[in-house]
């Protein structure tokens, strides 16, 4: 493992970009300079969001700090994710295969499709009237 005192990586979900930081320390999250509880309030949420620690095993080594962007709470929560799992790779090449494996390092490149001219939405339909 790499001695570096810190790491920067950037996660896409969406129309969210997270930037993440991570520093060797005891596990604290902050988001957006608030604390990980309260800006992701769900459990389901926060599980995600620390998957890549636990596919890797590194629980409580490091800290890490986030400035997160655009789109719902969803797309960052993935965005997020994303720039974990990179970041983890940057500090030590090992956690690649296991990260790869557990289908963290993929970015998720699903978009919203766009609404069509003549269309309710973007597959949705006015009600077609034959008379």
């Amino acid at each position: 493992m790499s001695t570096m005192r810190s790491i920067v990586n950037v996660g896409r979900r969406k129309t969210a970009i997270a930037r993440v930081k991570l520093i060797e320390g005891s596990g604290k999250v902050t988001i957006n300079n608030r604390e990980f509880e309260k800006y992701f309030p769900l459990e389901l949420q926060r599980a995600e969001v620390l998957k890549p620690f636990v596919v890797t095993s590194t629980q409580g080594r490091y800290d890490t700090f986030v400035r997160v962007e655009g789109g719902g709470l969803t797309g960052q929560v993935g965005a997020v994710k994303l720039g974990i799992a990179r970041s983890l790779v940057g500090i030590d090449g090992e956690y690649r295969t296991q990260l790869r494996g557990a289908g963290l390092l993929t970015r998720d490149s699903r978009m919203v499709e766009r609404k069509k001219y003549g269309q309710k939405k973007a597959r949705k339909r006015f009600q077609f009237s034959k008379r």
